[in-house]
């Protein structure tokens, strides 16, 4: 069944990321992020990659094929360095450009297409789980701009659907003990150990 919801959620941290991004400045996209080594360039342009690597996803599951969201030898970070230092005006047009042709990949997927399974690094996953992970990498990656966007805005049925999952893997993340005592209020926060 089309997720609704959560097609509504991701277009509206589209507008609202776009909107952020528009007065920017060469200069400003050539700052560092919050992530470290990569500037807002670099987030823009993963972001752009992402949403593409998304679009062939959606557009395998209308045609009834499994597509795998990147390449054998996909390098993440080496795509995003290519990308990092193009002009403030081609960085916005690009990732706008990206968003818009995964919207259309979402509208042009019926009702039964959803329970459809495409290859993300972390294994199959249905085209309702991978949308779910866009609206994550988006508003993630929003925060990680410092551009005013905070975990505190992050739409309800992000943080409604994510937080069991990451309550669940919590245990692989951190020492128990440490977990433990941080829990009942007997410590400070574990460090957490990825995958993120």
């Amino acid at each position: 069944m089309k997720p609704t919801a959560t097609i509504d959620a991701c277009r509206a941290s589209h507008r609202l990321l776009l909107d952020a991004l528009e007065p920017l400045t060469d200069d400003q996209f050539r700052a560092p992020s919050l992530l470290p080594r990569f500037s807002r360039g670099h987030v823009v342009t993963h972001i752009a990659n992402k949403a593409r690597a998304h679009v062939g996803i959606f557009e395998g599951a209308a045609l009834g094929k499994v597509r795998r969201v990147h390449p054998d030898g996909y390098d993440a970070d080496e795509a995003a360095d290519a990308g990092a230092g193009r002009p403030a005006a081609v960085l916005r047009a690009d990732l706008a450009d990206s968003l818009l042709r995964l919207e259309a990949a979402w509208a042009a997927l019926d009702d039964t297409h959803w329970d459809r399974q495409g290859i993300m690094v972390a294994g199959p996953r249905t085209m309702v789980e991978i949308i779910g992970h866009h609206l994550r990498n988006v508003e993630v990656h929003h925060v990680d701009l410092d551009i005013g966007h905070h975990p505190s805005d992050w739409p309800a049925i992000l943080v409604e659907n994510e937080l069991p999952k990451r309550l669940q893997a919590l245990p692989d993340r951190a020492g128990h003990a440490a977990l433990l005592a941080w829990l009942i209020g007997r410590g400070p926060a574990p460090e957490l150990h990825g995958p993120w």
